[in-house]
């Protein structure tokens, strides 16, 4: 297959070009600075002609405060990129269309649920970061009209090298600051960064994965029962909590994503039978820290 991966400058779209490379698919690279770079890229504006599939991977980071500015970026990034694509797609003649689109979400999309097991079927939440994802989702959907297979990737903490979220859980147990955020009872659904990508590629090869798919390792931890593993692992204390309180006043509306509680489980992909290379939250940090 010849893949394009709109997004795929970034840290995502970094990993899904070598998985599809290892898998032996080609791939076409979408960037608002397409010039100058290794393989073969593209803008937007140059539509999909000669693709298989597309992977939209673009999206703003919201691991900053949630200011109305940022919000209109975290949209335009997600929505408003999503419905380019898709518009673009609609424009193709219906025999040159790529066959699949698979659109990047997050397990954000299930807002805070406790302890309740989350599959792909579940409802949206109703949380700001909930909406954004179902309006996300909504965009990537308009293309099943075009009878195009459309593939929702809700992605949870991704962990791997270069990955924000591993960079300061790393840092901050090295210094020997770890600690729960909050009460440490609220669920994470962490994935390896390779899993990420694999899971993507078994999407793109696998014509039954329709609609959502859980990118998120089995067995999801709590946030106390993660920062105990890690500690392990990585042989350093755990004795600093952070107060949810202070987590609001320094992150103000990104504190929601820390202290949210989803238990994620991949049940489309392990019903379609990708086979996990981290299978569990503890092999993964284990992985990362040895």
């Amino acid at each position: 297959m010849k893949i394009g991966i709109v997004g795929a400058a970034g840290l995502l779209g970094k990993a899904l070009r070598g998985k599809l490379e290892s898998s032996h698919h080609q791939w076409v690279g979408f960037s608002r600075a397409p010039e100058g770079r290794e393989g073969e890229w593209r803008s937007l504006d140059d539509g999909f002609g000669g693709l298989d599939g597309v992977v939209n991977v673009a999206g703003e980071a919201i691991d900053k405060r949630w200011t109305q500015k940022n919000r209109e970026k975290f949209h335009e990034s997600r929505i408003g990129v999503t419905e380019r694509i898709v518009a673009s797609l609609a424009a193709m003649a219906a025999e040159e269309r790529p066959r699949v689109l698979l659109n990047a979400s997050a397990v954000g999309y299930y807002g805070d649920r406790g302890e309740e097991l989350l599959t792909e079927g579940e409802e949206a939440g109703p949380d700001y970061l909930a909406r954004l994802c179902l309006e996300w989702e909504a965009a990537a959907r308009e293309a099943e009209a075009l009878e195009v297979r459309v593939v929702l990737g809700r992605i949870g903490v991704v962990l791997g090298p270069g990955a924000p979220a591993w960079e300061r859980l790393q840092q901050v147990f090295q210094w020997g600051l770890g600690g729960r955020l909050g009460d440490g009872r609220q669920y994470w659904s962490p994935v390896h960064l390779d899993d990420v990508a694999g899971g993507m590629v078994h999407a793109l090869e696998t014509d039954e994965v329709v609609g959502p798919m859980n990118l998120v390792a089995p067995g999801a931890v709590t946030n106390g029962e993660m920062t105990r593993m890690l500690g392990e692992v990585m042989h350093r204390p755990t004795l600093f909590p952070v107060p949810a309180l202070a987590l609001k006043v320094v992150l103000g509306g990104f504190s929601s994503a820390l202290l949210s509680s989803q238990r994620v489980e991949p049940k489309v992909l392990q019903e379609t039978g990708y086979q996990f290379a981290y299978a569990n939250p503890r092999a993964l940090l284990e992985a990362l820290s040895s």
